[in-house]
């Protein structure tokens, strides 16, 4: 299974980003070691995680503690092992069915009528805390609909979430872009 992680770390100088090789994690803990060994003065720490084209997982630090995952999709944890590391002990739904005050439908919230529009997987199970990224201007609603919304990869939806914070020349110059 292949996979791209970047850390993208924000300190008093603005953001700063890294490749990190996660080989040989063996569980959550290990990996969020790894991200504060990143920046360990870092104000927020970010980890992007894509496998395959299909899964996402973004983890969040702040000032080194708190840690916060969400990830686009529970089954990762099931198809790999590095899944079953960053995954695996998430069980909190990223979406309370029956609140209904986040809708996940692609374009929802936005005027477009979008409701005959498949998400682009509408067995995915997003977990964690879909809320992460709230006060750096993705909502827990817009995470949604980027992970939702047809035809974008995870890299796209790394993508437009780096763009909104102010780290996309960063993670685009890792990804040799």
């Amino acid at each position: 299974m292949a996979y791209f992680a970047a850390a993208v770390v924000r300190d008093a100088t603005g953001w700063t980003a890294a490749e990190l090789d996660l080989t040989g994690m063996v569980d959550l803990d290990e990996v969020a070691d790894r991200l504060r060994d990143v920046e360990p003065d870092a104000r927020t720490a970010l980890l992007f995680v894509e496998s395959d084209d299909i899964y996402l997982v973004i983890m969040r630090l702040d000032d080194g503690e708190d840690l916060r995952v969400f990830a686009s999709d529970s089954a990762f944890a099931e198809e790999s092992r590095l899944g079953a590391v960053l995954v695996g002990d998430i069980k909190v739904p990223a979406v309370e069915i029956e609140d209904g005050s986040v809708d996940a439908r692609p374009g929802a919230g936005t005027g477009e009528d979008d409701n005959e529009r498949p998400a682009a997987d509408p067995d995915a199970d997003p977990v964690g805390d879909a809320d992460l990224l709230a006060d750096l201007g993705i909502s827990a609603s817009r995470l949604l609909r980027l992970c939702a919304h047809e035809g974008m990869l995870p890299a796209d939806v790394i993508a437009e979430i780096c763009q909104v914070i102010g780290c996309a020349d960063e993670v685009e110059d890792l990804r040799g872009v």
